[in-house]
């Protein structure tokens, strides 16, 4: 009985001894199943994909949303060919300063404060506000006159400092504006130049007009437009001089009264050149210019490789090639003008 009893008391393992047994079974099972979750867990850690930077730019424009609507849609085309989307992969501030020149530095440096990029100037005044404000931030030029005799850039191959874009620099657009304005009417003899003393491309556009002008034998009235108050002064003044016909050379305060621009032309019998297809539609009655939104759409090229590490000194200013004729048939019957058949052909868009 006593062998018996010891044989079961050895036949057993001590209380402690399994519990042990149990614990290192399941730290094996749980040292596994780390094993297996870290090893699933591996290729979604290394094929997990960083986050897409998000560029600011900045975008600004002495004009309103409205009258830049065609140029800021053909700049965000170009932008989401090259695959930018707003709000993911980039964001755009804009800024507009409503047709007062005036409020382009602080805008220009509410875009400082908010450390966009890049820059995209629409016209030559907001690169020159630009620049003024900012020497390190990459300035895009969308569109504008010569950039180079305004002090923007050095030349146009090698801009020379933090400005670069496209520009209609070297091509004599108020010469052909002119000269389009004499094949409408073969007896032109007097012809008017209205600009803007306040903008720093009109008085370059003026000297283009002057020199057309008076090279086809052909008197040249220059009338200074800053305002509204000075619109119809402007016409009186043409009349008064007995001026035929008139070129009015573009920018804010003649897109902001284009309309008031068409009808005193129409008023007082007067043709008109303007330097924008806006202006035909408002009822003016010719305009030849650069074909704007080709333009903002090959900007966004500029801004892009601005984003990837190009500075505007690698950038060359790239001319324009695209130009456009329009006209207003309606407002030439109504002036009593016969539009030349070559005039017609010659347009671009003929509006009836």
């Amino acid at each position: 009985m006593q062998t018996t009893l010891g044989r079961v008391h050895s036949d057993r393992r001590p209380p402690g001894g399994r519990r042990e047994q149990t614990w290192r079974w399941l730290h094996s099972v749980g040292c596994l199943v780390t094993l297996a979750c870290s090893l699933f867990a591996a290729p979604c850690t290394s094929d997990a994909q960083p986050a897409a930077k998000v560029h600011r730019i900045g975008l600004l424009s002495v004009g309103s949303p409205l009258a830049r609507r065609p140029n800021v849609e053909a700049f965000q085309q170009g932008l989401r060919d090259l695959g930018y989307v707003e709000g993911q992969n980039m964001v755009i501030e804009y800024r507009y300063a409503e047709g007062k020149v005036e409020r382009l530095p602080e805008l220009v440096a509410e875009l400082v404060q908010l450390q966009v990029a890049v820059i995209l100037a629409m016209s030559i005044p907001d690169a020159v506000a630009a620049k003024r404000v900012t020497t390190t931030i990459p300035i895009v030029l969308g569109a504008g006159a010569d950039p180079v005799a305004t002090g923007l850039v050095t030349s146009l191959a090698r801009p020379g400092g933090n400005v670069t874009g496209l520009s209609d620099a070297g091509v004599d657009v108020m010469a052909q504006r002119v000269a389009l304005l004499a094949e409408l009417l073969p007896t032109l003899s007097r012809v008017a130049v209205l600009w803007d003393p306040t903008n720093p491309v009109d008085a370059f556009r003026l000297r283009e007009a002057q020199a057309a002008a008076e090279q086809g034998g052909r008197t040249v009235q220059a009338v200074a437009v800053s305002g509204p108050a000075d619109v119809e002064r402007a016409f009186a003044e043409m009349v008064r001089e007995g001026t035929q016909a008139f070129v009015a050379v573009g920018g804010p305060v003649f897109f902001a009264h284009r309309t008031q621009l068409a009808a005193l032309a129409l008023r007082f019998q007067m043709a008109g050149m303007f330097s924008a297809e806006a202006y035909a539609e408002a009822g003016g009655l010719m305009s030849y210019g650069t074909l704007l939104p080709a333009m903002y759409r090959r900007a966004a090229t500029y801004v892009h490789k601005i984003l990837h590490g190009a500075t505007p000194t690698d950038l060359p200013v790239e001319r324009a090639m695209d130009f456009e004729l329009v006209i207003n048939l309606k407002t030439a019957q109504a002036l009593g003008i016969t539009m030349p058949p070559s005039l017609l052909f010659q347009a671009n868009k003929v509006i009836k």
